[in-house]
């Protein structure tokens, strides 16, 4: 069975955010994720998680104005040094909280544009040093364009040939299974492709991001053969409980007795 982690940022709204971590831990889980701690001083983050005991999988690099739109700032040619201070407040919240993984969001941008291209592997070499260096991975992910309309980094290939034009060991695939059948289906085939660059996996239900194995795809099938592959880091739980979190935790247990 997978080792799950519980996105905070989607699950266990029903509690602050510093209750999630809790809330987490007694729901079973032994690992957490979220999108951005940075509401909150890291110290805090950090107690939390350790009273908690669990441990922290990944929280994403500051994205810009989320409020206003913006959806990272890799690809963004004139953001440079906004850039360089969103991975020096990431870094040093990954050291205090003690995540193993950052993910860089692309931001909004035409893939086709060069200038966009050249300023997101400046900044993907850049903040691969920078993480290697503070010894935590750093992570990519492509996004649907349903969900996030004009995101730069939205297909897999592009991904990975975003990592080898980089060519920084310290850089990882962030695969979702989510916006992996929504931007190509083949999921499976998807998993076994690219497992030599997957740093971390994760999940919701296509189409409405509910729990696993409420959507069209047989979410528990895949997280069953993600185990035969190989794959022995964690899945991040990023979906949007249909009916209160601890309600929906049932497809957990039908994993467990199934596998």
């Amino acid at each position: 069975m997978p080792r799950l982690a519980a996105n905070l940022s989607l699950m266990f709204t029903e509690w602050p955010f510093l209750d999630r971590f809790k809330a987490a831990a007694d729901a079973g889980f032994t690992a957490v994720e979220y999108l951005f701690p940075y509401d909150h001083p890291a110290g805090s983050v950090a107690e939390a998680r350790k009273a908690a005991g669990v441990d922290q999988a990944l929280f994403n690099l500051p994205p810009g104005d989320w409020a206003k739109g913006e959806r990272g700032l890799a690809a963004l040619p004139d953001r440079e040094a906004d850039f360089r201070a969103s991975l020096d407040l990431a870094i040093a919240y990954g050291r205090t909280i003690g995540t193993p993984n950052l993910h860089m969001m692309a931001g909004l941008a035409d893939p086709a544009d060069l200038a966009a291209r050249t300023a997101y592997l400046d900044n993907l070499r850049r903040a691969a040093d920078g993480t290697a260096e503070a010894g935590m991975a750093l992570l990519i992910e492509p996004i649907n364009r349903r969900d996030m309309p004009g995101y730069f980094l939205n297909d897999f290939d592009m991904a990975a040939d975003l990592i080898a034009a980089a060519n920084h060991p310290n850089i990882r695939l962030q695969f979702d299974i989510y916006h992996r059948q929504i931007i190509r289906g083949d999921v499976l085939k998807g998993l076994e492709q690219w497992l030599p660059l997957i740093g971390h996996v994760q999940i919701a239900a296509v189409p409405h991001r509910h729990e696993p194995g409420t959507g069209e795809l047989d979410d528990l099938h895949v997280l069953r053969a993600l185990d035969g592959l190989g794959y022995t880091g964690y899945v991040g739980c990023e979906y949007r409980p249909r009916a209160g979190t601890l309600d929906g935790l049932d497809w957990i247990r039908r994993l467990g007795d199934e596998a």
